[in-house]
């Protein structure tokens, strides 16, 4: 382990980029999914299904956490990772996109965001010294800058302010983030759709310097082609030298996508949710347990998969328990799911390091095409 944050380039296969980034609670690898612990877990799982799904980091978000149980308390009781007995990496959230998701429980202001809880209705103020405060708190290892994130469809004037909003309070998130060794701070990359302001944002963001830079504001209701179109454009004015993020992102296939596009991390809720409703992805795609068609379906998600939740029990045991409303159904669902994301990206870093990334993406999409085999 290294005292320090440090992020290491170790090879590119066209845009497809192989690294790790070493910090004092261990190594990440990258490509990295970063499974969802919003609240200080990742639900339904214990930490130590997670670890053993092959996840390095998992995230935590700064609106829910200062909301409940509050960030000095966890503080009090030692951090997040005594917390929630997580002894890797944990990347916090600003809670800049929940605090914008509120709607009109919210005033956005040069200083910051009032907002009412969703909880109990009570004021709170973020700020971006705030913000920072929270996840120097709950002694987060990599440390969001707060940014205003807006939906899409948007006006180019609309994406400009917010834009340059972001990047006001992205110079004061550094500044408010100092000097903490080991963890890093991670610039956040605005301006919706329009490239011209992305190409802005990340010429400010860079003369300010972060260790590490996200692609925020998509995966907001712009489609898949026009999110992977500007994740890609960003990804290219961002220096090689450190690591990219896209906040938010996704499907198996949004991160296989984004990968060869050149970036390095993600993070999603869609492999737990899915989970919780009934559906698993698999190296043949998503199927829905509720279907009839696995009421007598003796094989497993995967037959002979060694990971329990994908080889050992029966899609027509998930299924009864699926029907039946049943939280292990929910829970080794979401196992499952969680097993396959970090399998994905395994197979991703094997890929790019064996110089075979087109390959790889060749056959696996020709898999979830094919669908699941009878």
């Amino acid at each position: 382990m290294s005292e320090e944050f440090r992020f290491t380039l170790l090879k590119t296969d066209g845009k497809a980029r192989l690294g790790r980034i070493d910090t004092p609670r261990g190594i990440i690898r990258t490509p990295a999914f970063m499974p969802v612990g919003t609240r200080g877990t990742v639900k339904g799982l214990y930490p130590e299904q997670v670890r053993e799904a092959g996840a390095d980091i998992i995230l935590g978000n700064t609106y829910h956490l200062m909301l409940r149980p509050g960030a000095e308390r966890v503080a009090r009781l030692g951090g997040l990772h005594a917390f929630m007995r997580w002894d890797g990496p944990i990347l916090t959230d600003s809670g800049g996109f929940q605090v914008m998701s509120l709607g009109a429980l919210r005033k956005v202001t040069e200083d910051g965001v009032h907002f009412r809880s969703h909880i109990d209705g009570s004021a709170h103020f973020l700020s971006p010294e705030r913000a920072m405060e929270i996840q120097r708190l709950l002694g987060s290892d990599i440390q969001m800058q707060l940014d205003e994130c807006i939906a899409y469809p948007h006006t180019i004037e609309e994406a400009a302010r917010a834009m340059r909003l972001s990047l006001r309070w992205a110079a004061r998130s550094r500044e408010a983030f100092g000097e903490q060794p080991g963890r890093a701070c991670f610039g956040i990359v605005q301006g919706g759709v329009e490239k011209n302001l992305r190409a802005e944002s990340v010429k400010g963001l860079l003369d300010i310097g972060f260790h590490g830079y996200a692609i925020g504001g998509l995966a907001v209701g712009e489609g898949q082609a026009l999110m992977l179109e500007i994740a890609e454009y960003t990804a290219d004015l961002l220096p090689a030298d450190k690591p990219r993020y896209l906040m938010g992102v996704g499907t198996p296939e949004d991160l296989l996508e984004a990968v060869a596009r050149g970036v390095d991390m993600f993070d999603c809720v869609m492999p737990t949710r899915s989970g919780r409703h009934g559906q698993a992805f698999t190296p043949w795609g998503k199927i829905n347990l509720k279907n009839a068609r696995f009421a007598e379906d003796p094989r497993p998600l995967v037959p002979g998969h060694p990971h329990p939740a994908l080889g050992q029990w029966s899609r027509a045991y998930l299924h009864h328990l699926v029907k039946s409303g049943e939280l292990l159904g929910q829970m080794l669902l979401s196992w499952a799911n969680i097993a396959y994301y970090e399998e994905l990206m395994a197979g991703m870093r094997a890929a790019i390091e064996e110089g075979r990334f087109e390959a790889f993406r060749a056959e696996t999409r020709a898999r979830w095409q094919e669908g699941l085999p009878e």
